[in-house]
């Protein structure tokens, strides 16, 4: 027997969950599915699906990972709508991405196929520390 398995849906948490949908929506250009007013809501741009709560699901802080076509036309769009920008768009080995902070500090990582043409770029962490990649491999923690 197989097991499919669909698209996986996050949860993250709002605060403010009224904040946090126009947020969303102005800033981020996701459209609302659906909400639960004050508890839970659904928003979506292309294939990506996320859910915002202001119940005791989620945690602020939260990372996601959502593919796009192009890292760099969408952080034009999001400088331009005065979106939080915790780091602009680096080279991978993984992918060529950029990291958007929402208003609970939940980071949006969008990540495009990496440019084989320019090298792998500085890290930014969940503490906001600064990684270096290492031409043998690896990382190293800029002081």
């Amino acid at each position: 027997m197989t097991i499919n398995f669909h698209s996986a849906t996050p949860i993250l948490y709002a605060q403010d969950l009224a904040a946090s949908l126009d947020y969303y929506q102005k800033v981020l250009g996701f459209q609302l599915d659906w909400h639960d007013p004050g508890v839970m809501a659904s928003v979506s741009r292309g294939d990506c699906h996320l859910m915002l709560t202001s119940s005791d699901q989620g945690h602020p802080g939260s990372w996601v990972w959502i593919g796009v076509g192009d890292a760099d036309a969408l952080h034009d769009e999001y400088r331009a709508h005065g979106a939080k920008i915790r780091h602009p768009p680096t080279n991978y080995a993984w992918a060529y991405e950029l990291q958007i902070e929402d208003l609970d500090c939940n980071v949006l990582r969008f990540g495009a196929e990496p440019k084989p043409d320019q090298p792998y770029g500085p890290w930014l962490d969940s503490r906001g520390q600064t990684w270096l990649p290492q031409p043998q491999g690896g990382w190293v923690k800029v002081p």
